[in-house]
């Protein structure tokens, strides 16, 4: 009987980024073989999964940030070119805004404490990386609370770049508050942005004068929006029902957190007033106030056109919404009004998971280390990342078998038409959420019928039952999505074994690439 020269599955050749010895580097946190990655690999698979400043199961929030820190510096002496494209990608591709600006502040210490030739790309990676008004400020908070109040040129150049870019009135107006340490006119202050239009150097010197605390600061000709919102605010303060006025709203740059601080102690009704602000809010804002237009009564009249814009693929992509946070709104929305446009958001957010011919096993690590936050407000966790990217790519396979593991493991039955969102809280209903150990290997082997692929979402600490690896034969294929990003894996980084990760869709695009015999590159 043959054995090689079969009509089953050929062995995949591609090669994929992520790479490292093929040998055990040390025990996993739950005891397991471990397999290190290369500089970049290890990097790229801990800043795609990183919110800054938040524990995980294993590792605590200061050891993770410094080992995030330590990496990017290495990164930026060894492969600048490589290391600030990867920060580009990370704040603009991936949206992780946070990592990206830390990313920044270490890529230029760690040139600079290497002194590494000077060619420009210390200021450009800081200016890349700037995306938000508010962002500025952020790195220089960064900076001087970790490397002390001299900043270098590179940092100040780069971020007077940045400045140019983003300080516009309605910027000013959203993001230069008193809760920020850094405000607009500090910045000003510290960088010396060159205006780049003469409003801009009016921007500038009110932000400045606003920064100084005069009360008596004129408002120029060239600040229109500005003026409408001192104008509206001056009027709300006698008459809040002006604040009903959308029109007036919109001229003004009004945000909605401070139209809402105005119209506080006042008998404004709220349905009108988030009704009149709508027109003016942006796609996350929207997103993220679903429960309050429910609990204020908004009318179905004025939601349908939220709803209409929530669900549109093209407003889903530029807004760039990890897809957790769609299950977020879900979860928090009341009304079910909102639930169709939800799925179909979220669908749109995983544009990139793949439809796999053949049949393929979905393995979903549910253990006690998965049951770990990664929102800041506790709401996700990082099993639901691995849900949502299980029961989607399940949902999208020709034939899959999708599972729950920890200690033990159980088979999710997928539905034929049934909606991403609906699976996803079935799963929930039907308790696959186990919450113990993790192993991995030992639900491979249970529950691998002969399939032509296996992909494992989880955070890769997998118990010492045995090898990951070797649990399906070398020629199957095992794919491995890594939600944590601690420094071992499961697998080697060897033929057939494939490591990707992070929380949003980016890299799901390399699984037919590789099993093409395509080579996978970094999703920048």
């Amino acid at each position: 009987m043959a054995k090689l020269n079969v009509r089953k599955m050929r062995a995949a050749v591609g090669r994929g980024p992520v790479a490292g010895p093929a040998r055990v580097a040390g025990p996993t946190y739950e005891g397991g073989a471990g397999y290190a990655r290369d500089l970049k690999s290890e990097l790229f698979l801990l800043a795609v999964t990183n919110m800054v400043g938040e524990q995980t199961f294993y590792e605590r929030a200061g050891e993770r940030d410094e080992r995030y820190s330590r990496l990017v510096r290495a990164a930026a002496v060894a492969d600048p070119d490589w290391t600030g494209r990867f920060l580009a990608w990370l704040r603009g591709g991936a949206n992780l805004r946070t990592a990206a600006v830390v990313g920044a502040a270490e890529f230029v210490q760690g040139r600079l404490a290497a002194a590494a030739p000077a060619n420009g790309e210390n200021r450009k990676v800081v200016a890349d990386v700037l995306q938000r008004a508010d962002e500025p400020g952020e790195l220089l908070a960064y900076w001087m609370s970790r490397y002390g109040r001299a900043v270098p040129k590179p940092v100040k150049r780069g971020i007077a770049d940045a400045v140019q870019r983003l300080y516009t009135e309605r910027n000013l107006l959203k993001y230069d508050t008193a809760s920020h340490a850094f405000r607009f006119g500090d910045v000003i202050d510290l960088t010396h942005p060159g205006p780049a239009a003469p409003w801009q150097g009016d921007l500038f010197a009110y932000a400045l004068g606003r920064r100084h605390g005069r009360e008596d600061l004129p408002v120029p000709e060239s600040l229109a929006v500005i003026a409408a919102n001192e104008r509206l605010r001056a009027d709300a303060a006698g008459d809040p029902a002006v604040l009903l006025d959308a029109d007036r709203l919109r001229a003004a740059g009004m945000t909605w957190e401070d139209a809402l601080s105005m119209s506080g102690g006042t008998t404004l009704d709220k349905a009108a007033l988030w009704t009149a602000l709508l027109p003016s809010m942006g796609y996350m804002a929207r997103l993220r106030n679903l429960r309050n237009f429910d609990q204020a009564g908004v009318a179905d009249g004025a939601a349908a056109p939220v709803a209409a814009e929530l669900a549109d693929p093209e407003r889903v992509a530029r807004s760039r919404q990890l897809p957790m946070r769609f299950l977020s709104a879900y979860r928090a929305a009341p009304s079910l009004r909102w639930s169709w446009a939800l799925d179909q958001a979220l669908t749109a957010s995983l544009a990139n998971v793949p439809a796999l011919p053949g049949r393929t096993l979905v393995l979903i690590d549910t253990s006690g280390s998965m049951h770990s936050t990664f929102s800041r407000d506790g709401t996700l966790m990082r099993w639901d990342a691995a849900v949502v990217f299980g029961v989607a790519l399940g949902t999208r396979c020709a034939g899959a078998d999708v599972v729950s593991f920890s200690t033990g493991s159980t088979v999710f039955k997928l539905r034929k038409g049934e909606s991403v969102l609906k699976a996803i809280e079935r799963f929930r209903a039907e308790g696959h959420f186990h919450g113990q150990g993790t192993n991995t290997a030992t639900a491979v082997r249970k529950h691998f019928k002969g399939h032509d692929r296996v992909v494992i979402l989880t955070d890769e600490q997998a118990s010492y039952d045995g090898s990951v690896s070797d649990a399906v034969p070398a020629t199957v294929p095992i794919f491995t999505w890594n939600l944590a990003g601690y420094r071992l894996g499961h697998t080697p980084a060897t033929a057939n074994r494939w490591t990707f990760g992070g929380l949003s869709d980016a890299g799901f695009g390399m699984i037919p690439l590789l099993e093409a015999g395509r080579h996978g590159d970094w999703p920048f």
